[in-house]
């Protein structure tokens, strides 16, 4: 299963483009994101992308997030649960996905306790923030959203 285009649009509609490079929220430095998001060793201070380059960079980037929850889920997911957890890796990487009770709840078949703990990752540089807050709150709506 592939991120479909409601997990693009989420995704979209939580970072927002932005053709520069900008400093993470969090720790007002590294790592440095561009476009939809994206943050990898080619994005530096003072970067200058264009719209392709960004919209590149989406696809390939949840197209890793997709294929990151494939590989670790061992349940039946639905389109919006992966959708919604295609967009919780994009934001907060793969180890960090492979190592939560998140994950541990959905391979237990706990969904419900699962979608709970969206909530426990609103935290950017040890503060909470609100951008984080909404986010968590969009992926757990499409998670617990029946197909």
């Amino acid at each position: 299963m592939y991120v479909s285009p409601t997990g693009i649009a989420l995704t979209k509609s939580m970072e927002g483009c932005v053709l520069h490079s900008y400093p993470d929220p969090g720790t007002g430095g590294a790592p440095w994101t561009c476009g939809w998001g994206h943050c990898g060793p080619e994005v530096h201070p003072n970067m200058t992308i264009t719209q392709a380059q960004a919209d590149a960079w989406l696809n390939a980037d949840l197209a890793r997030a997709g294929l990151v929850v494939n590989s670790l889920v061992h349940v039946y997911l639905n389109q919006n649960e992966l959708d919604a957890l295609a967009d919780f890796v994009f934001n907060v990487g793969a180890g960090n996905f492979r190592s939560s009770t998140l994950l541990r709840l959905i391979n237990a078949g706990d969904m419900t306790g699962a979608a709970a703990q969206f909530d426990r990752w609103t935290q950017g540089g040890g503060h909470v923030l609100p951008g984080l807050v909404r986010r968590r709150a969009a992926e757990k709506a499409l998670f617990l959203t029946p197909p």
